[in-house]
């Protein structure tokens, strides 16, 4: 029986090269063999002090100094707190989605490296091009942001040294910005150095930006003490705007919490990534919350909600109540802040460049890793000069949607991977053809494909069932296992619907639901359409049981996401909801950068993919094909 069925082995390989659609369904393995192989290891220097830092100083930027008083103002009044909450409980959500893969797949990549191995090479190539993009226009927008605030600090607008100030090009209608181009330079040559090196400086970064806003709360409470925190006080009350104004407000300080992601992006740097991944994450993500609501409630206390300014809220509260000299602290706190997230935001993107590279979706110069700072140096400079660039040349803030489509896009990923990790997690193993000679399967494979009348390099998916159904049933002892597999198998397939549909639910009902300028009764049916796609397919996956595969994906022992299915469900309809509302001029800009991409993939990627010559065999054919061999020896 054994023999049997290790010759039917061969039959269920499938090749993974195929062209056209079934290249953008391709899924490689969990760990980078690849890049142990040539010794392109990233070197394990980060504990979760690090990470920690690099979480919060990634996300705490500069927003926050300004947030506070538009969204006061316009959104939630003296709520603002409140705004603040319900904003990093929704981030929360993706939170748990990163925490869970970082710790089960810690490897270099975040989003496009778990969007590769759950769902596909095509869904992988678009997440990792926008992260490119996001990386690039995000750390150029925030070094542009540095040297006006610098220049407060020199005592005007207009203060910075004439090499360093903005300056407006004869001839033409650009204004460049030579500041923005050194502080980008200058990370990048830090992150060259090492991770080690870069981690320990943006910590004190984030150390020194973290005690300027406690400045604010404990000068802000003295002051609030004082005066009996009038702005609470007002005759509209604690909400305004009612309830709609503070979740507009949430939807508004949302991108605040922007930045975590970036702990995920080393995870091939942490040496003990399955306890300080998903630690590093949720504690970065709690202190921001914690310190942007201790902010809010301090400022709108102090101010009330409609006096305060909404360009410079912190410093101009502090003017008001005699406190000056205060605006220099708050402004050197907004630079120490714009600066840590620059390092959050150049970090990551030769992360994404080298492990794209590592999959072959991009030239190898991407992937090299120097031997002496064992960091990505080369894809370091050439993110680190366009970047550079970018910030010289040009005022990136009216691109600043686009920063935000490519997050969203990869939260909404990591949610939808973590439902097919739980219910339908990838049955088959890649094999490259060193592995397959060494587990020797080339041979009987390429007896099989020469007795394929057809003549086929890719065998027909259903046919390997129906004939692996088929040598099972010859032998009554295997009835029993081969109709457990059968019910498994239907199991997969009403899971993968109920996704698709959950998915699909999603888009139509928040799609529906923004279309305000919809008459009601179309903008009515959409909704219903949406709601009937969404939750019968969200019942499904709550009475059906999760894939036993899941405890055996990738790096068993780590964080596990709680409420599945309900929590990454809830984490794509937010994200859904924000990306079909950040706007069609950002969406146009998008859509052009991914027309680019897909581009490159099909004239590049596709055929260079290092997963063209691999041939997947299912994890159970292999694990049996051992066990038989060595019970044929």
């Amino acid at each position: 029986m054994a023999l049997a069925t290790a010759k039917s082995l061969p039959m269920a390989l499938q090749i993974g090269g195929g062209g056209g659609f079934r290249s953008l369904m391709r899924r490689k393995p969990v760990d980078s063999d690849r890049a142990r192989a040539e010794g392109q290891q990233l070197a394990k220097e980060l504990n979760i002090l690090e990470l920690v830092a690099i979480g919060v100083g990634s996300t705490i930027g500069a927003g926050v100094y300004v947030l506070v008083g538009t969204v006061a103002r316009e959104h939630a009044g003296p709520a603002l707190a409140v705004s603040f909450l319900i904003a990093g409980i929704a981030a929360a959500l993706s939170a748990f989605c990163y925490a869970e893969l970082a710790s089960r797949c810690p490897s270099a990549g975040s989003a496009y490296h778990y969007s590769y191995i759950c769902i596909g090479e095509g869904v992988a190539w678009l997440i990792g091009w926008s992260l490119v993009l996001e990386y690039t226009l995000g750390g150029s927008a925030v070094a542009r942001g540095i040297s006006p605030n610098l220049a407060l600090c020199f005592g005007g607008p207009d203060s910075l040294p004439w090499i360093l100030a903005r300056h407006q090009l004869p001839w033409f209608d650009v204004i460049v910005d030579p500041c923005a181009a050194a502080l980008v330079l200058a990370v990048t040559a830090l992150l060259c150095l090492g991770i080690k090196e870069s981690s320990f400086v943006q910590a004190i970064v984030t150390i020194m930006n973290a005690c300027v806003m406690l400045f604010v709360i404990i000068a802000g409470c003295y002051i609030g003490f004082q005066i009996g925190w009038e702005g609470y006080k007002v005759t509209d009350g604690y909400f305004p705007y009612g309830v709609n104004g503070v979740l507009a407000g949430s939807a508004t300080v949302f991108f605040a919490y922007i930045g975590f992601d970036t702990v995920a992006s080393t995870a091939e740097e942490v040496k003990n990534p399955q306890r300080d991944l998903p630690l590093g994450i949720g504690a970065a993500l709690s202190i921001c919350c914690l310190l942007y609501m201790m902010v809010a409630v301090v400022i709108v206390g102090i101010v009330p909600y409609f006096a305060m300014d909404p360009d410079t809220p912190i410093s101009s509260a502090f003017a008001k109540h005699g406190m000056q000299w205060a605006m220099y602290v708050v402004t050197s706190g907004a630079v120490l802040a714009l600066c840590s997230t620059l390092m959050g935001s150049l970090l990551p993107q030769p992360r994404i460049l080298m492990t794209m590279a590592r999959d072959g979706l991009l030239p190898s110069f991407f992937s090299d890793v120097n031997k002496h700072t064992q960091v990505p140096v080369k894809g370091t400079i050439v993110a680190g000069i366009c970047a550079a660039a970018l910030a010289f040349f040009m005022d990136v803030s009216q691109l600043a949607g686009m920063v935000s489509v490519g997050t969203l896009l990869a939260f909404t990923i990591v949610a939808v991977s973590i439902l097919i990790l739980r219910y339908v997690p990838p049955e088959e193993v890649p094999l490259s053809s060193s592995r397959r000679e060494s587990m020797g399967l080339n041979q009987e494979y390429d007896e099989e494909k020469g007795r394929d009348p057809l003549g086929d390099d890719i065998c027909d998916t259903s046919q390997i069932k129906d004939l692996i159904a088929t040598e099972a049933m010859k032998d009554p002892l295997l009835e029993k296992q081969h109709k457990g597999k059968m019910d498994e198998m239907k199991r997969r397939k009403i899971a993968a619907f109920s996704i698709g549909s959950v998915c699909l639910g999603v888009l139509v009902l928040t799609a529906s639901a923004s279309a305000t300028w919809l008459p009601f009764l179309p903008l009515c049916i959409g909704c219903i359409v949406g709601g009937v796609l969404l939750i019968p397919g969200l019942v499904v996956l709550c009475c059906i049981d999760q894939d036993d595969g899941r405890h055996s994906f990738g790096h068993s022992g780590g964080f596990m996401c709680p409420f599945v299915p309900f929590l990454p469900v809830v984490c794509i309809l937010i994200n859904t909801y924000l990306l079909i509302n950040l706007g069609g001029d950002a969406w146009i800009r998008v859509g052009i950068w991914l027309l680019i991409g897909v581009l490159v993939y099909i004239f590049y990627g596709r055929t260079r993919s290092s997963l063209v010559d691999v041939v997947y065999v299912p994890v159970a054919k292999t694990d049996l094909r051992r066990s038989s061999s060595g019970f044929m020896s």
